[in-house]
């Protein structure tokens, strides 16, 4: 059995889950979630826990169940804690700075780059606008808008200028190593 999808799920106060056959709608502090799942998966609400069980021990059916169970628990945490992703900006003159709701990226190209976020997003930008931080309660959708955002002007491997995650290793490269004796 899938060790992911046997386990519980802990439904803290405040949250509220109502399941109608294989739709799931979270309710909590932050806001709400709901998802249709796959039909042969059944999740029901025993006490204070969230629990997915499958029908048989087929492949498909193996693989849906703790799939099934990680996106609960992803809806769950969302709906009281909320996801956040943080992005760093290096480089010398690239900087992000915010105009309402809008984030303004300046990278490098002769215009800067604007996005404007999703329903449920937030955009933060910090330390001197070399940081910015995506948050949302969907977790897909958050790191959606954060791949999005690196996908601008990712790494470069040479100097290491661009966007990248905080924490992100970039692999470096050296340069050409010149002509010597000539």
């Amino acid at each position: 059995m899938s060790r992911i999808g046997r386990m519980p799920i802990p439904v803290p106060q405040g949250v509220q889950v109502n399941i109608e056959g294989s739709r799931v709608v979270v309710r909590g502090p932050r806001g709400e979630l709901a998802r249709t799942f796959h039909p042969d998966m059944t999740v029901t609400l025993q006490g204070d826990q969230l629990v997915v069980t499958r029908p048989t021990d087929q492949r498909q059916h193996r693989a849906l169940h703790g799939l099934t169970r990680a996106l609960l628990a992803n809806m769950v945490t969302g709906v009281t804690q909320g996801f956040r992703k943080v992005l760093q900006i290096e480089g010398v003159g690239y900087r992000a700075e915010l105009q309402g709701n809008k984030l303004v990226l300046n990278v490098g190209f002769s215009h800067p780059v604007e996005f404007e976020p999703p329903a449920g997003i937030t955009f933060q930008v910090e330390q001197r606008a070399k940081l910015i931080t995506v948050e949302g309660i969907d977790k897909e959708l958050v790191g959606e808008v954060a791949a999005r955002i690196r996908r601008v002007r990712p790494p470069e491997p040479y100097k290491g200028k661009g966007i990248r995650y905080q924490g992100e290793y970039v692999r470096r490269k050296p340069g050409k190593a010149g002509k010597i004796g000539m």
